[in-house]
């Protein structure tokens, strides 16, 4: 492409091109000059500097691009998003973007020396009552929501003793109040107040030792307390086992007591039975003996001992004695015959 030469350019262009030229550069310093840009996190507050309505303008400026006249006007900027104030002597343990103060030093009403970690997060919700009040600029931040907040957490902290501290609810408790007595301090000068939080805490070393202490000597009366509790819950036990085992043992000698009542019933209605049956037995025979001895007393009954005799003596050899005459012998005659031999 051939170059194009200014030389070469016609003089009435060329005062065109210079004229157009210095038109923009205009435009742009009275873009610069008379615009202010608010941002989209923030809101701005009109101050006239000259004339019958000078000072501080009750209208708030918001986002965008906004026609300001040098040294007549200007705005103020103030944010509109949560801001966090860092009252911490460490600044790389809190929140990059927050402001920082330092720790805050608490006496506890035991005369003890603690300082306390806090954050504090709250919100510009009026930028004209902010600039009313303290002015612009960070002035809302470090005349206003520091001191208070400080002045503040002394007096609230600083009811709590030593042993309070360490207990989380009683900080709590404390950390509510300074949250609504910080709210309605910094309510009529345009600051809301989202949040007041005791992070951590820390006694200058000496008290930390005697707490310290005095904390074990507490730990050790509630581990004595907790130890007879104990050895009194271990007694009721080994007593309620011994209970329980000696009515195990009652039951189980009242069971034995009754097996052996059992037995001996048993045994004992065994023996009478027995006993009857032998009476009955006994008295069988008796009768039968009876009855035998009355059936040898009637007649003929000596003719039947002989038969029986007879049959007892089968096989026996047979020996001939006379019968009849003076030494005859009747082997029917029992009497005559024993009387013989």
């Amino acid at each position: 492409m051939a170059e194009i030469k200014i030389a070469s350019i016609p003089g009435g262009m060329r005062l065109k091109l210079v004229m157009g030229l210095f038109a923009l550069v205009g435009v742009a310093i009275l873009y610069f000059t008379f615009t202010v840009e608010v941002p989209p996190d923030a809101r701005a507050v009109r101050q006239v500097n000259l004339g019958p309505n000078r000072g501080i303008q009750n209208d708030v400026v918001d986002t965008g691009l906004h026609f300001v006249v040098p040294g007549y006007e200007q705005l103020h900027l103030f944010p509109k998003d949560l801001q966090i104030l860092e009252l911490n002597d460490d600044r790389t343990s809190g929140v990059a973007s927050a402001a920082h103060r330092d720790s805050i030093a608490i006496q506890t009403s035991e005369g003890y020396q603690v300082k306390v970690d806090v954050t504090v997060a709250y919100r510009v919700i009026d930028p004209y009552k902010v600039i009313t009040s303290v002015g612009p600029g960070q002035l809302y931040e470090t005349a206003l929501v520091g001191p208070r907040s400080d002045t503040i957490l002394r007096q609230t902290l600083g009811k709590l003793n030593a042993e309070q501290f360490y207990d989380g609810a009683a900080r709590q408790t404390a950390a509510k109040e300074a949250f609504e007595l910080l709210s309605a301090d910094l309510t009529d000068s345009g600051i809301q107040v989202w949040s007041v939080m005791v992070r951590h805490y820390t006694y200058v070393q000496r008290y930390q030792e005697l707490i310290e202490q005095r904390k074990i000597q507490d730990q050790m009366v509630f581990k004595n307390q907790a130890e007879a509790l104990a050895a009194g819950r271990e007694a009721e036990k080994k007593r309620v086992l011994a209970e329980g085992e000696a009515a195990v043992e009652v039951e189980k000698e009242r069971g034995r007591s009754e097996v052996r009542k059992i037995k001996a019933s048993a045994d004992l209605y065994f023996r009478k039975t027995s006993s009857e049956g032998d009476l009955l037995v006994a008295l069988a025979e008796a009768e039968g003996t009876r009855l035998e001895n009355n059936a040898l007393r009637v007649a003929g009954a000596g003719n039947v001992v002989g038969l029986e005799m007879a049959e007892v003596m089968q096989g026996v050899k047979v020996i001939i004695v006379p019968t009849d005459g003076v030494g005859g012998v009747n082997p029917l005659d029992l009497d005559s015959l024993l009387k013989g031999w």
